[in-house]
């Protein structure tokens, strides 16, 4: 059972159908997940007992989409999914939240000037981010597979031009933290993705798209920072 002084994010390992709750209330369990839940609903002035009601009412429930538990899968699995769910849906939606803010902030800059720093922390976000997912997929994520793979056949570890592992990981949750707080600031811009009364399609579908992104990329951080980098790490230790 979750209690308000375990870490959002050990919450959200055990009990995999916390995530639509955190979700629901704007909690971050991926990069600010390292937090006791109850500070984390202090920070959104939420009662935790409300969190962990909602949690325990969708894990007997089981409402919606299932959950899946990663926490056992091969660690090739999860590369291959990250790279095909959440590296893909990165690429294909930058391009058209540059376009939405374009369109938005020229016709309602004047009157929301939140719209152009919200405009900004996209452009200055979309390189970093596509770099990043460039150095998983031809560094990082092929020597987790390999390690694996090598391990299982009694093989020796793979040749890697970093040391441990555990280098290039942390500077990939590094760079996940900056994208979060980017992403975590937009939240703020927005009033945590709300159009403004009247809004057009345009300015609506733009926050809509905001929201989205925010959820996938915490969906996607979750499972590199708790689940695939600290077994990637166990694995390469256990070959020192």
């Amino acid at each position: 059972m979750a209690t308000p002084q375990a870490t959002v994010r050990d919450i959200a390992l055990e009990q995999p159908a916390s995530i639509r709750v955190f979700e629901r209330f704007g909690i971050d369990y991926c990069c600010g997940g390292r937090k006791p839940l109850a500070q984390a609903c202090q920070e959104r002035s939420i009662e935790p007992e409300i969190v962990l009601d909602a949690i325990e009412e969708e894990s007997v429930a089981g409402r919606g989409e299932p959950t899946r538990d990663w926490t056992q899968a091969p660690l090739e699995t999860i590369c291959i999914h990250i790279v095909e769910t959440h590296h893909a849906y990165i690429r294909a939606e930058l391009p058209r939240l540059e376009m939405l803010a374009q369109k938005v902030v020229s016709r309602h800059a004047g009157s929301h000037p939140e719209l152009e720093q919200i405009q900004q922390l996209i452009l200055s976000l979309a390189p970093d981010l596509l770099q990043h997912l460039a150095k998983e997929e031809m560094v990082l994520f092929p020597y987790v597979t390999n390690l694996e793979r090598n391990l299982a056949t009694c093989g020796p570890p793979p040749l890697g031009c970093f040391g441990a592992v555990r280098n290039p990981i942390r500077v990939m949750i590094a760079e996940h933290d900056a994208a979060g707080e980017a992403t975590a600031w937009i939240r703020v811009l927005s009033g945590g993705f709300t159009p403004p009364e009247g809004a057009c399609p345009t300015y609506r579908g733009f926050y809509q798209a905001l929201s989205a992104f925010e959820k996938d990329l915490h969906q996607h951080v979750h499972l590199e920072n708790n689940i695939l980098f600290p077994r990637a790490i166990e694995l390469d230790e256990s070959c020192a």
